[in-house]
Order: C-alpha cells, then structure tokens, then sequence
C-alpha cells in the first residue's frame, strides 16, 4: 500500500522483552479513540440532545456532540439486556430452544411489550427475538429473571458488564428503559455497547427482520415489527435499538455498513421519531461520503521469515496476531506507518501463537495501536539423532 510507510527493525530478545512490556493501545478502554474527527457545526446540525458517529473498524470518532452528557436513554438501555443474552448464548449457558417459564412479574409489564402470558414455557430464542424486534419489557424482565433470578440482581450484572467495558457515563437502575431515578447513559457509551453486540453474528439473525410473529404456547399470535425502521429505509443500516419515553425523548443507536466500512450512529433526545431516523440517517451520510475505512494489518499476510534453530526447518514465516483497519477521510490517506521489529533468530521449539515481535501503527507520529507478531504453526525440537545426523550433513 503507497499510503503507508513499512519499516522493518530486527531486535534481540530482550528488547523485545521491553517493546511488549510497555505495549498499550491508545484507544480508551471500551475500544473508543479519545480523540474526536468533528465535523464542522454548518455540515451537521442536529436537533437532539445529544449524538455521536463512530467507525466500527478503527473506534474512530467522527462527529460527536455533547457525547458523554449523561441523559436517559429509554430502551436502549435493554441493548445491554441483549448483550449479556447473547454473551450467555456464546458461553453455552443457554441455547436457542432452552425452555424459560415466564412469571407475573415478567408477564404484567407495561409499555412495550409481546403480550407474554404469565407461568407458560417460551423458547430463549423468542423472547431474545421479542426484545431485539419488538422492544418487548415484559421479554426483557424474563430473560433477566432467568439468568439473574430477579431484576435486581441482573441490573447489579448489567452496571459490572458496563464497566468492564468502560462505559464510564452509563448506570442502570432496570433492565427495560422504563423511566427510574439515577438511570441514564451517554451517546459515545451507546455506541461503546452496540459495537460490543455487533460482534455476536446471530445477532443479526433478528435485528435484520422488519416483520415476524410471536407463537405463544396457547397458540395465540403477536405481531412483531422491527422497532428500527432504518433497517428498511436505509441501505446498508443492519442493526440498531430505539428507546422513547416523555422523559428521554426519542433515541436510535444503529449500524450500518457499506463497501466494508461499518458505521454507527446514536441520537438521544430527539423532539419526535422521525426527526431521530432523520439525523440518524443524517450521520450516516456524512460518514460514507467523507470517510473510507483502510486496513493497514492484514493477519492473513505474511511480514517475514524468521530464522530458526534446531528445527527440521531453517526459517519459519511469522504474521501480525489481528487486522487493524484505519479510517481515513477520502483523498487523504497520509500519516500513517506500519512498522515492524522481530527478532532476529529462535530456537525451536515453538508453539503456535508463540509472539516473536511487534507491528506498531502510528498516525503523525502517535502510537495508534501495537499488535503482536506470532508464529501459526507448532516446530519441533530435533531429536538427538535428527541433531547429529544435520552436523555430520553440515560437516
């Protein structure tokens, strides 16, 4: 790639030592950049409170206002409701068909709901469905009262899930959105928490479905409509959660994706429900036209060979660990390096994964990230024999 400068620096052992030890990421700790691309106020003027634009790929923020003003978010506080379903799903805790008795509690939820009925089996996948689609309270209720046993003690999980993520504008005081004293989040913390649910491919399985219905166990129907309306009015736009209550206004957080750069954008605050698709459509625009995502590391090729000892081999080829994609404005893909210091010789054994340098990007001169240089495939150490059957060879 012309637009980056690659430079290569073999190192010994113990500077390696030292370049790992004072490895660290110039991204906050929920994955965001600290800094902010703002766009000028005369390009983008929005009525809600408060908004944020992010690419997914880098954690590049690209517009923001009043990001980390703590506010009420309504339902999409329940984004963190799915996200704790759908990490649970991961670890296996749960499946899609797993049986999940509903109670009064759960069932006599007002605002938006499925209509569940009270003390009846649904499915893990329904209710998941009913939250994702539907915003559905008395869905969310169950969920949390299957993992947690109550409500309480599932917002207790949702506040420690928040900051691990470091979500530091963010404390929930339900699992719904329904309006509750000291309940609020931030626009950047929104989009902190869709980017960490975007991460679950299945949960696209849901969040792309404008239209579905809900088969209770006595065999009555509940039409389900994709709260989100982007998903079918704007291209690209494959995920997201509303939240409207008199106190918060009108909310989106959605993503959307286009010629391999993924965008998400959040408004809190909007006067009405249209005006929060519009501004969020608004920031798309601006970010697809004026940005264009780069991958500066690519995990799949090769950086180097590296010499190897007592190995049936005499080198080996080592990768960067991950990829790292940049966004950079179109037309301008100056600023940044790539470079790369690997040790100049091992000894086998060595295992895959095994780190044996770094890539370091930088931007103007600023460490943006440092990524592991690793070995992808197990060497063995030569037996006794293979060792002097290669000295008498050499000799």
């Amino acid at each position: 790639m012309q637009s980056v400068f690659l430079k290569l620096k073999k190192f010994g052992f113990c500077s390696l030592l030292v370049v790992l030890a004072i490895s660290m990421f110039c991204l906050g700790p929920g994955g965001l950049s600290a800094k902010t691309v703002y766009a000028n106020n005369s390009e983008i003027d929005l009525k809600s409170k408060s908004a944020c634009l992010v690419e997914v790929g880098s954690g590049e923020i690209l517009f923001a206002k009043n990001e980390t003003e703590h506010l009420p978010v309504a339902s999409m506080v329940k984004m963190m409701t799915i996200l704790i379903a759908l990490e649970e799903l991961q670890a296996g805790n749960v499946a899609l068909d797993t049986k999940i008795t509903t109670t009064e509690n759960a069932s006599s939820m007002g605002g938006s709901q499925v209509f569940l009925d009270p003390y009846v089996d649904y499915t893990f996948e329904d209710l998941l469905k009913s939250v994702i689609m539907a915003s559905a309270n008395d869905a969310s209720v169950a969920l949390a009262e299957y993992f947690n046993g109550n409500e309480n003690a599932f917002t207790n999980r949702m506040n420690k899930r928040a900051k691990e993520l470091g979500m530091s504008d963010t404390h929930y005081s339900n699992c719904t959105g329904l309006p509750a004293p000291e309940q609020y989040s931030s626009a950047k913390d929104t989009a902190l928490l869709l980017k960490e649910i975007l991460k679950h491919d299945i949960y696209h399985n849901y969040s792309t479905v404008w239209m579905d219905e809900l088969t209770h166990p006595s065999g009555r129907k509940t039409e389900l409509v994709n709260t989100n309306r982007l998903i079918r009015y704007y291209q690209g736009c494959d995920g997201g959660k509303t939240g409207s209550t008199n106190e918060a206004g009108c909310c989106l957080g959605a993503s959307a994706v286009r010629d391999g750069m993924r965008l998400i954008s959040v408004v809190v605050g909007a006067p009405n429900s249209q005006t929060r698709f519009n501004e969020s459509a608004t920031l798309f625009n601006y970010g697809f036209a004026n940005f264009e995502s780069e991958k500066l590391v690519d995990s799949s090729v090769q950086v180097a060979n590296l010499s190897i000892s007592k190995a049936k081999v005499e080198e080996i080829p080592v990768f960067p660990s991950e990829d790292f994609s940049a966004v950079v404005k179109k037309g301008d893909k100056s600023g940044y390096e790539v470079s790369l210091e690997i040790k100049e010789h091992i000894n086998a054994p060595v295992k895959s994964g095994d780190v044996v340098g770094t890539a370091t990007v930088t931007k103007n001169g600023n460490i943006v990230k440092k990524i592991p240089i690793i070995v992808k495939e197990d060497v063995k150490h030569l037996s006794w024999f293979e060792t002097a059957k290669d000295v008498v060879d050499k000799w």
